[in-house]
């Protein structure tokens, strides 16, 4: 639970820790190895969430919910966008509803604050608050993750899922999605994928999902072009910097 660089949101809350890979787009997750530090520097959290598998580190698909995190946003005064979960998944099929459910009901008590949920199980997602009968609130964001045109029925799901505000984030983005539908999606972030094993990104797989937002209406969001040195590649997309938000009214 902390500020965090990542571009598009302010801090990170974590009230469960651990996951599983499930497609493509996990295989380098930058979570994984963040985990496996974390535990090497004695933090009981992150105990035994990942083990060595060749020259990296992978998860072991163990789950530990953490409730003395569950309080923290309810200590910030300062309103904040704030990732949920940035190190685990908050619809893993291990996390009990109920639990959701006390997650859900910190957010709703602390409406100055704009929470971002980010899954690749969003048809969990959809089950789960479907059945719960969990209200939709304005600033209860809910997305989902799509690295390729594989996993481009996940918006679909997304769609289903009850929320006021929708979003996908195309990263790292591995893949053409080309032809993907944001009918429904109020704000697209695109990624090409960091760190030493990072998989390129290529430039029309970007202008296809520009295309995609101007047709559907959808605030678009460049976070970084990738690669092994994100920095000196930047995130500068046809000459300029993509911040767009998605709309409220």
């Amino acid at each position: 639970m902390a500020e965090t660089s990542i571009e598009w949101t302010d801090a990170t809350w974590n009230p469960v820790a651990g996951c599983l890979v499930i497609s493509p787009g996990c295989t380098n997750c930058y979570a994984m190895r963040m985990a496996a530090r974390l535990e090497a520097m004695g933090v009981p959290k992150y105990e035994g969430l990942t083990r060595k598998s060749g020259q990296r580190y992978v998860w072991t698909g163990k789950i530990r919910l953490d409730e003395a995190s569950l309080d923290i946003p309810l200590k910030w005064k300062k309103p904040r966008k704030i990732f949920v979960n940035s190190m685990s998944d908050l619809f893993h099929t291990d996390v009990p509803p109920d639990f959701i459910a006390r997650v859900w009901s910190v957010m709703e008590r602390t409406p100055r604050h704009t929470y971002q949920i980010l899954t690749k199980r969003p048809d969990r997602m959809r089950e789960v608050l479907t059945s719960l009968g969990l209200p939709k609130l304005e600033h209860v964001w809910l997305g989902t993750s799509v690295e390729d045109a594989a996993v481009l029925p996940r918006l679909d799901d997304l769609r289903a899922t009850p929320a006021v505000v929708r979003f996908v984030s195309f990263e790292p983005l591995i893949g053409s999605v080309k032809g993907a539908d944001l009918t429904g999606i109020h704000w697209a972030i695109v990624g090409g994928e960091s760190g030493p094993r990072s998989r390129p990104m290529e430039k029309l797989w970007v202008d296809e999902i520009r295309l995609a937002c101007l047709g559907a209406e959808t605030a678009f969001f460049f976070k970084q072009w990738g690669g092994k040195n994100k920095k000196a590649a930047g995130r500068t997309y046809r000459g300029q910097t993509w911040d767009e938000l998605p709309s409220l009214q």
